[in-house]
């Protein structure tokens, strides 16, 4: 699964119809939609598709057509976010009419098509399932620590010096796995 962190988008024009793609992180969508309604303020469809993590780690994706037939834009845009394993981002697809009807093979086409473009354009970081675990180290072994730490990928959170130095870690499950500390 990856993720994008900040906001992407490209044009595709598909028989003078215009498919301008955003992609953004789940957490601007809400903003980005805004903005792109009074940025466009002639385009006719604001399609928008997203797919986030919630507390339970479980997916929660929703999408709308924003008045084109039923099924034939939001479902695919959808459907190229989850095909491409993307989470905690949304894509917002905003459609200027040509004039010409795509019909409704066409618009599933042009529709997955932008967003497949927007998702080629944008960079994204690959999720990791991150957990926080708390060991306590004696002074004289903490330097020893941190350079297993560092070799494994875990990072420090926070360091609480008492009578031994108390470290938050961060970092998955499997990392965790490969820390022995003696």
């Amino acid at each position: 699964m990856k993720f994008v962190q900040k906001e992407f988008s490209s044009t595709l024009e598909v028989k003078k119809s215009k498919f301008i793609a955003h992609i953004c992180p789940y957490s601007d969508y809400n903003t980005m939609l805004d903005r792109l309604k009074k940025e466009h303020p002639k385009a006719r469809h604001f399609v928008y598709a997203y797919r986030y993590l919630n507390s339970f780690n479980q997916v929660v994706e929703n999408s709308s057509d924003d008045g084109e037939p039923k099924g034939t834009s939001g479902k695919p845009a959808l459907k190229v976010l989850n095909g491409a394993g993307i989470i905690n981002s949304a894509v917002v697809i905003v459609r200027y009419f040509g004039g010409i009807k795509l019909g409704t093979g066409g618009l599933v086409k042009a529709y997955s098509d932008a967003v497949n473009q927007v998702s080629q354009e944008a960079q994204f970081i690959e999720y990791q399932n991150l957990k926080q675990k708390t060991i306590t180290v004696e002074y004289s072994k903490l330097s020893q620590i941190e350079y297993k730490l560092k070799q494994l990928g875990i990072n420090i959170i926070n360091k609480e010096f008492a009578q031994n130095v108390v470290l938050r870690l961060e970092g998955t499950e499997e990392k965790f796995d490969f820390l022995i500390i003696d």
